[in-house]
């Protein structure tokens, strides 16, 4: 299953690893791309939206919402 998380205050390369680096590490995460230009993250696998929740806040950035 793949879904689109919007992120805020991402602005630069180093930013958007930060955060795949924390996605990449949730139980059932199979793959995760991170773009601090669109803002979003993409994240495969079966992972609960709580725990992207507090993985996106939990290095600093802020969690916007699900992208349809």
């Amino acid at each position: 299953m793949e879904k689109k998380y919007k992120v805020g205050g991402m602005a630069c390369g180093g930013c958007s690893a930060s955060v795949e680096r924390a996605l990449k590490a949730l139980p059932g995460v199979i793959d995760v791309k991170v773009n601090h230009i669109t803002g979003i993250a993409i994240v495969v696998g079966e992972v609960d939206d709580f725990a992207v929740v507090s993985a996106i806040e939990n290095v600093g950035f802020d969690y916007l919402g699900v992208v349809e």
